[in-house]
């Protein structure tokens, strides 16, 4: 049996990657050890980040005596696979399937287009004005979470949440885009399955308490 005592993870307070691994740990009542690593001013990409990731990207997690663990749905299968109550995975294959779907719609097709990283090579040398990055940010936020309205709505797997009635891997992924959307004040009014998805999130402590908001180095709202 694997010992997750001794966890730490890298984050940053409004990393739509880290906050997964947040609400993921609560859910599982499992504490890690946090160390802030600001993007915004470059500690990422200091040596003895790196050293850490390479990608210099968050977050990792360290298990005392393993390597680190970086990217979150990596993370997230090891700490299932590790502290498995409550699951975050159904037990069937194909709601597995569907819930992986419904997660890397979230976070390999809709995350990646919205990072410090993608901003940063647009506005110095896409051309991209702020203006051009909202309306970009707008574009892929909004393909993102009306794709996924369109596979959860009348869809007999969906239920209180969305995959069935408890919480999934799915459900953190759709929540961590939320909290980044919410950052940047970023909104849209035709997803009426996804938002009753994310009240029905928010209204339970490991989301609530893995606000972006609450953590080590969030501005003050």
């Amino acid at each position: 049996m694997t010992d997750l005592s001794g966890l730490e993870l890298y984050s940053f307070w409004r990393s739509s990657a880290a906050y997964r691994i947040r609400v993921a740990l609560a859910l599982k009542g499992l504490h890690a050890k946090t160390h802030a690593i600001n993007l915004e001013q470059g500690e990422q990409l200091q040596p003895a980040f790196l050293a850490v990731n390479p990608q210099g990207a968050v977050p990792a997690l360290i298990v005392p005596g393993h390597p680190p663990i970086t990217q979150s749905l990596a993370i997230l299968e090891f700490l299932d696979e590790t502290a498995p109550t409550p699951p975050l995975l159904p037990a069937d294959p194909f709601g597995r399937a569907r819930v992986r779907s419904l997660a890397s719609l979230m976070v390999a097709d809709t995350h990646p287009l919205v990072v410090p990283r993608m901003r940063k090579y647009l506005t110095t040398t896409g051309g991209f004005d702020m203006d051009a990055w909202r309306a970009w940010q707008m574009q892929w936020f909004g393909a993102g979470m009306r794709t996924l309205e369109k596979r959860l709505a009348n869809d007999p797997e969906t239920g209180a949440f969305c995959h069935g009635d408890a919480v999934t891997m799915a459900d953190i992924c759709v929540m961590s885009v939320n909290a980044v959307m919410r950052v940047f004040k970023i909104a849209f009014d035709d997803i009426p399955t996804v938002d009753r998805i994310v009240a029905r999130c928010a209204a339970l402590d490991a989301f609530a308490n893995a606000d972006p908001f609450k953590q080590p180095g969030a501005p003050a709202q």
